[in-house]
């Protein structure tokens, strides 16, 4: 079953995404956060209840198609679990709510997301040396070194609010599944894209908007956005869009050590949609066959985002920003008395891990679109 969800959720989210952005308190952070799921579940309900009657069958074809694990698992959700017990849903269930998410969200797709499966850590490598030319019985010349960093802890721990009417046995294995699953990725999906774009590194990813400096206040490291870059950027024409570009993709074709970067073709702009069609509008034109196409220097990729900042755009390169999921997901009772009767909720956990490589990865820009 596709769930939907309407207008007025967009600007819900879109409430708690500029609150991100902005770096509102975190009291208020988690009131608007609060707003977008209770929304979300409100609209989700209603919609259970229309599918109540074309889903009543325990046993459907929709759960043919689900693993002894998962219908073993989403058929005892409600009876089984002790309250505030906590257990990893289905992998298959992971793997599917990671696809949807990195398939509705396309910087999550260009930033490179890597689910980690259940590990909480990864190891970083950089790899040196060159390989050399000679006659076929000489000596070895060239040496490849591989050095390997400490592992990094995926430990900013990203937690969900899931909503399950208490009846749901009713659904069906697959219906529950399809359900809690479209809850956990639409939220989940809002929060990390609005952190690995702009977290500030307290209990959340560093985002691509900000500097790896941190500063420390108390017993919390935050990390400042970056100024942006004294060129803005116009799209004016042809020519200008050509130098302006030219000044992005070098700005970002050497590391912060001075190593070279191949950049062609791999270089995200972040666009809020509103900007998008501003920017798009420059470099569309009617071809010769009578298409309109759209193309811009460089193989450059524009993805759209709601957690761009309106009236600037960050720019970086793909590969250069390290973004994982990991730890499995964690499905638990909520120990605290819901409001609505008729459901319970239930909390989804998952922890994340968001840096980029060094300062170069990736740049803030203005836009002056007239």
């Amino acid at each position: 079953m596709t769930m939907k969800l309407s207008n007025k959720f967009n600007e819900i989210r879109q409430n708690f995404l500029n609150a991100v952005s902005n770096g509102a308190p975190q009291e208020e952070q988690a009131k608007l956060y609060n707003e977008m799921i209770e929304s979300m579940q409100n609209e989700m309900m209603e919609q259970a209840r229309h599918a109540a009657h074309e889903e009543v069958s325990a046993m459907n074809h929709y759960d043919a198609n689900l693993t002894t694990e998962a219908r073993e698992f989403f058929n005892d959700i409600d009876k089984t679990a002790p309250v505030g017990v906590e257990k990893l849903f289905p992998q298959e269930t992971i793997d599917r709510i990671f696809d949807d998410m990195v398939k509705s969200r396309p910087l999550l797709q260009h930033i490179g997301l890597r689910n980690a499966g259940i590990r909480l850590k990864f190891l970083k490598s950089t790899q040196t040396g060159t390989a050399l030319w000679g006659k076929i019985n000489g000596e070895i010349q060239g040496q490849l070194k591989q050095a390997f960093n400490e592992e990094e802890a995926i430990q900013n721990k990203l937690t969900a609010f899931v909503v399950i009417p208490k009846d749901s046995e009713k659904f069906g294995p697959a219906w529950l599944q399809s359900f809690v699953s479209a809850q956990i990725t639409e939220a989940f999906a809002a929060a990390l894209e609005a952190a690995f774009l702009n977290g500030d590194g307290d209990d959340k990813p560093i985002g691509l908007s900000r500097t790896l400096t941190g500063t420390v206040a108390g017993n919390k490291t935050t990390f400042a956005e970056k100024e942006a870059q004294t060129a803005n950027l116009t799209f004016a024409d042809s020519a200008t869009v050509v130098k302006e570009l030219t000044a992005v993709y070098k700005h970002h074709s050497v590391k912060s050590d001075g190593t070279p970067v191949a950049v062609e073709g791999n270089v995200v702009m972040v666009v809020n949609p509103a900007d998008a069609w501003d920017v798009k509008k420059q470099y569309t034109s009617l071809n010769a066959q009578g298409t309109y196409v759209t193309a811009l220097p460089y193989n450059l990729i524009l993805a759209e985002s709601v957690a761009q900042t309106a009236g600037k755009v960050t720019t970086f390169v793909k590969g250069r920003y390290d973004a994982f999921v990991g730890g499995g997901i964690e499905f638990g009772r909520f120990t605290e008395t819901y409001a609505l009767e008729d459901l319970n909720l239930y909390t989804a956990k998952q922890f994340a891990y968001g840096k980029a490589h060094d300062e170069k990865t990736a740049a803030v820009w203005v836009l002056k679109i007239k």
